[in-house]
């Protein structure tokens, strides 16, 4: 296909904008589709209100008048004759368009309608007068130099020059059985749509092809996992394995012991396992993972387990070490900061077999990592991890099993399709002891009761999260930032208590150094962005306060607040906001993670549940998980038809999706 620079009228500074905005390709511009639409019907004066928003069309009657008042300010003035009578029309910085706005000049202003001095303050004209019919305008999300208008005629003349070479996902079995016109004329119509009734037929089609697309793809990875049979031959000593899980000092619940019969089940199936382990903060996923690494190395395979962080990785590393005090497993820790010396140390043992099991972060994807016989892959909190790096560690073994852990519980309908071609093992049930965290939701006039609370853990030798959610302040943004807190924290506890700050955009080296002081109880009061989202035990912490909390979603306030209660005292979570206090007094009553999840997504929709995006996951440009549930169910339906039909094997177009599977 054509290139972006080669749509008539996209110049080097155009290309540059549109980049700017993720745009590359022509498809990428042609399915940029507008966020709303403007509807522009004419208005009758007589009827508008003070104050209302109107649309009315007519003829300029005067020749406008234009005031410079300093650099970079103008305003102009000019009549104009409309149906319902004469109206003055004001209009800032217009003033390119004096000379366009001859009298009899047909136009159409847009703006707010002052009924006492019969003047509308326009925010925009166009040239031309509307027709009866309503006209249906697109406003697309641009960036500045990009205007709505320049987008409009790129798409246009792109559709124009190269609409015959876009690819029309759908087949035509399906366009026909739903009655669905071809991709270029859905994609004229939703960028110049005539009526609201044609608007809304050509949305449904290019969601059903979005999703048609994606599901016969995660349907397609399904299959070709499942029919490879490529999974590792082994046997397990289940005598071995058993002995050591009742040697665990604490009882295995249900749900727990259920997903480790589903992984042994995996392990010993000859398909390679892909599977996702989920459960809610505290459930006991990672003993589970634990056990899966005996159950492989029993069966004479090396295992390796991969943390977003290296704090997490060394939690994980000397939790192992613990869990396998008794026997003769050797297990390594590699990490970013790990020195060159142990590194090259490490990397032989690696290539020889001498280490069974290693924990670490990315850099046990580097180049220089050679295993001896990879069998199985876990990643944790996978979703922190791109597709490619999750992939490059699958990728370093012969056909390792591949277990992904996630802290995040997912909708179901969510699930069906991150995870679609994933098996979903599922623990609810938390281990006995685990006490609730008591969740009060608090309005800011209300702080000195919460530095009383914080005062009274502090006395008994507790320690205190304190979260925000800006790193410093913006103009635009009243939201409380780590900075300001800092200030607020140290003139109420600062004499007695250290108090300290952890963000995002520290180097790791420095923020692990503080998280450490924090566990080791040097820092009382650790001021955090949702870095501490995912991060270290530390029991010794019992209370959370969360200020604008309103700005987080459910699941990210209740991962927060799975950072405290981790101990046997009785922990606090403290949401101060002065709005949006109903959709927080679910915290209040609810600390179900599974159920939370569900609650968010029915209020956030599709959005992004885990508050961060990875390249290649999961992005859709129309279609909605939530709004258009029904649409993916009848996608995924068809998709999977299509797919398992040998009759449309020679297809052009199924060639085309597996292509683009493989070209990731």
């Amino acid at each position: 296909m054509a290139e972006l620079k080669d749509v008539k009228g996209i110049g080097p500074k155009a290309l540059s904008l549109l980049n700017k905005i993720n745009i590359y390709t022509i498809n990428d511009l042609v399915t940029h589709y507008p966020f709303r639409y403007n509807v522009l019907q004419r208005c009758d004066l007589t009827k508008a209100n003070d104050g209302d928003k109107i649309t009315i069309d007519g003829k300029v009657e005067s020749m406008p008048i234009l005031m410079r008042f300093k650099a970079g300010l103008n305003k102009m003035n000019f009549r104009l004759v409309t149906q319902s009578g004469i109206v003055g029309v004001s209009i800032f910085n217009r003033a390119f368009m004096k000379s366009q706005l001859m009298v009899g000049t047909g136009v159409t202003v847009v703006g707010k309608f002052d009924k006492t001095k019969n003047v509308i303050t326009a925010n925009d004209i166009k040239l031309g007068i509307l027709t009866n019919q309503a006209k249906i305008e697109p406003v697309y999300h641009c960036t500045n130099g990009l205007t709505n208008k320049n987008m409009s005629t790129y798409i246009n003349m792109a559709l124009l020059m190269y609409g015959k070479e876009i690819i029309d996902y759908i087949p035509e079995v399906y366009r026909e059985k739903y009655n669905f016109v071809n991709k270029k004329t859905a994609l004229n119509i939703i960028h110049n749509p005539s009526t609201k009734e044609k608007l809304k037929e050509v949305t449904i089609r290019l969601k059903y092809e979005e999703l048609f697309a994606f599901m016969f793809k995660i349907n397609y990875l399904k299959k070709e996992n499942k029919k490879k049979n490529s999974g590792l031959v082994r046997t397990i000593d289940k005598n071995k394995l058993d002995k050591f899980i009742k040697k665990i000092p604490f009882k295995l619940t249900t749900d727990q012991l259920k997903a480790v019969d589903e992984i042994i089940s995996d392990l010993e199936s000859p398909n390679r396992m892909n599977r996702l382990l989920q459960g809610d903060v505290g459930s006991g996923k990672t003993v589970v993972a634990f056990i899966g690494m005996v159950a492989n190395y029993l069966s004479g395979y090396q295992s390796a387990l991969m943390a977003p962080t290296e704090i997490l990785a060394i939690q994980h590393y000397n939790n192992l070490v613990e869990f396998l005090k008794d026997t003769d497993i050797k297990v390594a820790l590699l990490t970013g900061s790990t020195s060159k010396k142990d590194k090259n140390e490490i990397y032989k043992e690696l290539k020889d077999g001498t280490i069974d099991m290693i924990i670490g972060t990315h850099a046990l994807i580097q180049d220089e990592v050679e295993y001896n016989n990879l069998g199985l892959v876990i990643t944790d909190e996978q979703h922190r991890f791109g597709v490619h790096q999750r992939a490059n560690l699958q990728n370093k073994g012969i056909r390792p099993d591949v277990l992904f852990m996630s802290a995040t519980p997912i909708p179901r309908t969510y699930a069906l399709t991150i995870f679609g071609d994933m098996d979903v093992s599922t623990i609810k049930e938390r281990p006995k002891g685990r006490q609730k965290i008591d969740t009060f939701v608090k309005k800011n006039n209300e702080i000195k009761d919460v530095l009383q609370m914080m005062y009274n853990e502090l006395k008994l030798g507790h320690q205190v999260y304190v979260i925000a959610p800006l790193i410093e302040e913006n103009e635009n943004s009243d939201l409380t930032n780590v900075n300001e807190l800092k200030d607020q924290m140290k003139l109420a506890f600062g004499s007695k208590y250290k108090i300290d700050i952890v963000h995002g955009k520290m180097a790791s080296g420095a923020k692990d150094i503080i998280m450490n002081q924090f566990k080791n109880n040097e820092v009382q009061i650790l001021i955090s962005t949702t870095v501490v989202e995912v991060g270290v035990d530390v029991p010794n912490a019992t209370m959370i306060v969360i200020f604008d909390a309103d700005r987080f979603g459910l699941s990210t306030l209740h991962q927060l607040r799975g950072r405290v209660g981790r101990g046997s005292s009785k922990s606090k979570c403290i949401l101060i906001s002065d709005s949006d206090t109903e959709r927080l007094k679910i915290m209040e009553k609810e600390d179900d993670g599974f159920i939370i999840s569900e609650e968010d997504f029915k209020l956030r929709g599709q959005g992004d549940l885990f508050g961060t995006k990875q390249s290649g996951d999961m992005t859709f440009n129309i279609a909605s998980i939530k709004n258009d549930y029904k649409i993916l169910l009848q996608a995924k339906k068809d998709s999977n038809e299509y797919l398992l039909n040998k009759e449309t094997d020679k297809d052009d177009l199924k060639k085309v999706l597996i292509n683009e599977i493989a070209e990731g």
